[in-house]
Parts: structure tokens; C-alpha cells; sequence
């Protein structure tokens, strides 16, 4: 028996030493993550980061995309929320007049312009016209449980947009906009299941129950900087007090917290072990490898869960696009492409679809001859819907599934920007701009946007609880610490919880 918890001792003592530390930053940035809206306002300046997360010629998503008015006035959109420049691309001005202080209250997803001219931006947290009397964009009051609004399309004077679950419809009045909100039919034989992956992360998040569930794992995080804060208070505390005992120095406070942090350190772990157990294994599956294995499962949506909705595509929709040339809506979802025809709500599945990475659609771009361009971490391809043989559009090959099955390709591809002179620009996340078959270089990021465009708090958590913040001290091997935390953490648990059993057992 002694021997038996001797292991467990080990197991739960060693690893939990070296954990602890990290423990410590996922505790606390997760409980950021968790309310992304409510910090949107707090921002870091990159200068003060590691290089690999400042601007670099348009790199780390500055660039969604651009719309052109004419020749010399063309709007660039992204990270860096809505810039105004001209044909050589090397001039700007701010056109973030309206947006909220903070950097992910300008991240903007699509930016759109009617035949009458009123302007209408897709944000992070809102739908936005432009008041030209004013020169400042005003957010339109929606009811939506998910403010994301990801694409902005137009059809003479019919306006519309989508966010993550709704379809939205109105005639173009800019500010004076009344939209009505549309749920869209399920395909027919359509069967009602929401991806593992998404599954895993709303449970790990707590998500999946709503606020309540959200408050509770942020008080989980709490307890987990507790116990990482009372396991090396223990830990350390012991060598320290013989010291001072040598000394002939006072030891009596120090004892009194060594034992109280022992004796509470002991009581929360074995109260909350099995939810600590969770919400750590459940982090092991959110990046590779672990990530691969549940990226394309399906399953049916967890009874009276926030994913248990009658809307059928709710947090589903991605991308819309209409196709001018087949008179149909483009419509891009986790589930694949899909097209409607005008006046209908009934998506249909395209039997070929295009490679899409799992973190989701970043272009979708008409390329004539009703072929388009589509985009994600996967690459970028060019995809005639009805044809079986699907292209990459950065070296003209037949596109081949990876046989790895990773989920990144070699450009992770987060937008595209088209000069006025046709020349076509695939906006890398690692590398920037990427001429798209020419050599014309594009203009580097003016020092005032870099200055002004700072990280929002909220993804500078999320770089370090994915372990990406640690790839300037870890090279390629980062993308193992998410999985490899996680699965010691869940076995810190359990073997604790297993020293507390044997010990009160035995006491008993």
C-alpha cells in the first residue's frame, strides 16, 4: 500500500512542480478568453512583444481584404480595422471614426458598398453603416445572441448580411437601415449534429451552458492558480523554513501557511478533481496533434445546451457571397459550401467542395467564369463549383489531399487584396503580402498604422494559452505544449486526488 502511493506521490509531486508555473498564466488568461467583449477595450502595444507578433509587411491578419471606389480611393480592411488609400498603396487615413476604442471592436470581416453608395462593415462585435454626414460609423441595434457579423453582400437595393447563425435583409437606407432577421431552412435530409471539435471547446470553456457555465470555469481557473500557488508554497516552503530554523529566525507564520495551504490545497483539489480533471483533458484536443483527430467528427448537439438550438445553423454560417454569373448566393458554413437560389432560404450542398481549413474561410472571391478563390489556413484554390478537379492557385497544380492530414498547408491565407490593375495579393498570416502570379512588390506598412494598431488583450491571452507565445523559445515544438500540459495536468489530478484517498483512508 505504501509503495502504491509512493508512485502516486511522485507522479502528483514532480510534474506538478514543473506544470504549476504554466498553470499559473492558462488559469488566468483563460478567464480572459472567456469574456471577450467585456475587455475588448484593453489593448497591448506590440513593440513590447516578441518579434513574430509585430507587423511585418502586412503580416499576422493586418489584411482581410480591399474595396475599390475608384482608382485613387480604396479602402483596406482587417486587424487594422478600415484604412483609405490611393493607387500606390503607400498613402492612408483612418476611416475608424465610430468603432469602439480597442483593437478587436475593429477587426472587420467584410466591407461593403451599395449601388447608391452607402457603406456597410461587418465587425467582430456588430453590423456598422457609415454616416457621411458625420464621417463615423454607427452601429445598427440588432437582437443577436452572437454579434460576429462575418459578410456584407448587396442586389440592387436590397442589402444583406450574415452573421455566425442569421441572415439579415433590408433596404440600403445606410444609418436608416431597417434589417430584418431571417432564419435560413435546413437542407433537405438534413440532420442536426455540430462538429466534435466545437463540442470540446465550448465544454473546456464552459460555453456550452452559457454564462453560467462560463462563470463557472472562470472560478475553475481560479482554483487552478490556487492550487499551483499552494502545491509550491508546499513544495518550497519546507527547505526554506530549515534554513531559517538554522538562522535562528522566526518560523511560526511561515508554518502556519505552509500547513494552511497543505490543508486547503488537499480540500479544493479533492472537491472539484473530476471538473479540473475535465476542463484539462478537454484542452489536449484544441491543437494538434490531438486536434487532427476530432476536427472533421461530427456529433448530435448535447440536450439543453447552448448548441441545442431549433436554428439549425446557428454559430454555423461563415462566408456570402452572390455569384452574378450563376444568379445564386455563395454561402460558406461549417458544414461546407452551399448555394441558394435568389429568394430562397434552403441551402444545397455542392457535391466537390473545396478545401477549407477547420479554424475556418478567410476569402472567398469571384474568379470569373463562375470559378472562385477560396482561402483558409489550408492554402488558397482556385474551385469551379459542378467541376470535380480543384486547383492550387498559387502553383496552378491539381490540388492532392494531404495524406498527413495537417491542418495548415503552406500559406495560411487570411485574406486578398486586388489592385486596381488586376494584380492579385495572397495575404499570408506568418509571411504578409504574397504577389499572386507576378513580381510587382506591395508597399510596406506605413509606420502610422503600425503605431496605431495595437494587439487586443484578448488574443494576446489566446496566443499564450495555445502555446503559440512560446515559439520564439521552442521553434516548431510549441505546437506539443497545449497537449502535453494538458494530458500532465489531467494526470496531476488524478494522482493527487489519489494521495488525498489513501491518505484520509488510512487516517480513517
Amino acid at each position: 500500500m505504501g509503495a502504491v502511493r509512493s508512485r502516486w506521490k511522485k507522479l502528483h509531486r514532480w510534474p506538478g512542480v514543473i506544470v504549476s508555473f504554466l498553470l499559473l498564466y492558462y488559469g488566468i488568461t483563460g478567464i480572459f478568453m472567456n469574456h471577450r467583449q467585456f475587455f475588448s477595450g484593453l489593448d497591448v502595444d506590440r513593440s513590447n512583444l516578441p518579434d513574430n507578433f509585430q507587423y511585418h509587411h502586412w503580416n499576422n491578419s493586418a489584411l482581410k481584404g480591399n474595396l475599390i471606389i475608384h482608382p485613387d480611393s480604396i479602402m483596406v480592411y482587417g486587424n487594422i480595422g478600415i484604412w483609405v488609400t490611393d493607387s500606390t498603396f503607400e498613402n492612408y487615413r483612418s476611416l475608424n471614426a465610430g468603432f469602439p476604442y480597442g483593437a478587436d471592436n475593429r477587426k472587420i470581416f467584410d466591407l461593403h458598398r451599395t449601388a447608391d453608395g452607402h457603406l456597410y462593415a461587418a465587425t467582430q462585435f456588430g453590423l456598422y453603416a457609415f454616416n457621411t454626414a458625420e464621417k463615423q460609423w454607427v452601429k445598427f441595434p440588432l437582437d443577436v445572441q452572437i454579434n460576429r457579423f462575418v459578410a456584407v453582400q448587396s442586389i440592387n437595393d436590397t442589402i444583406y448580411a450574415i452573421n455566425r447563425s442569421w441572415l439579415f435583409k433590408g433596404k440600403s437606407a445606410g444609418i436608416h437601415t431597417r434589417f430584418k432577421k431571417i432564419e435560413l431552412n435546413g437542407p433537405i435530409d438534413y440532420r442536426k449534429t455540430v462538429p466534435l471539435f466545437l463540442t470540446i471547446w465550448q465544454i473546456h470553456s464552459g460555453e456550452i451552458f452559457g454564462l453560467p457555465g462560463q462563470l463557472f470555469v472562470d472560478f475553475l481557473g481560479l482554483v487552478t492558480v490556487f492550487l499551483s500557488v499552494t502545491g509550491l508554497i508546499y513544495f518550497f516552503f519546507p527547505g526554506w523554513l530549515r534554513r531559517r530554523k538554522r538562522r535562528k529566525k522566526k518560523i511560526k507564520y511561515q508554518v502556519s501557511m505552509s500547513r494552511w495551504s497543505l490543508k486547503w490545497h488537499n480540500k479544493v483539489g479533492a472537491w472539484l478533481f473530476i471538473f479540473l480533471f475535465i476542463l484539462f483533458f478537454t484542452g489536449m484536443f484544441l491543437r494538434p496533434p490531438a486536434l487532427i483527430a476530432v476536427a472533421k467528427a461530427k456529433i448530435a448537439p448535447l440536450k439543453y445546451s447552448k448548441m441545442d438550438q431549433s436554428n439549425l445553423w446557428y454559430d454555423k454560417l461563415r462566408d456570402l457571397h452572390f455569384d452574378v454569373c450563376e444568379n445564386r448566393w455563395m454561402l460558406s458554413t461549417s458544414e461546407g459550401m452551399f448555394y441558394m437560389k435568389p429568394g430562397s432560404l434552403t441551402p444545397v450542398p455542392f457535391h466537390v467542395q473545396p478545401p477549407v481549413s477547420v479554424m475556418g474561410i478567410n476569402a472567398l472571391e469571384c474568379n470569373g467564369d463562375s470559378a472562385f478563390l477560396v482561402g483558409s489556413f489550408t492554402g488558397l484554390f482556385r474551385w469551379q463549383p459542378g467541376h470535380h478537379d480543384i486547383y492550387d492557385y498559387t502553383n496552378g497544380k491539381l490540388y492532392k489531399v494531404n495524406p498527413s492530414g495537417r491542418p495548415i498547408g503552406n500559406y495560411k491565407v487570411t485574406g486578398m487584396i486586388t489592385k486596381p490593375n488586376g494584380d492579385q495579393y495572397l495575404v499570408d498570416y506568418d509571411r504578409g503580402m504574397i504577389p499572386l502570379h507576378h513580381a510587382a512588390p506591395f508597399p510596406d506598412m506605413p509606420s502610422q498604422i503600425i503605431r496605431e494598431s495595437r494587439m487586443s488583450l484578448w488574443s494576446l491571452c489566446l496566443e499564450i494559452h495555445t502555446g503559440r507565445f512560446f515559439q520564439f523559445l521552442l521553434g516548431d515544438f510549441y505546437i506539443l505544449l497545449v497537449p502535453l500540459i494538458s494530458l500532465t495536468s489531467a494526470m496531476i489530478v488524478i494522482s493527487g486526488y489519489m494521495v488525498y484517498r489513501k491518505k484520509f483512508k488510512h487516517k480513517k
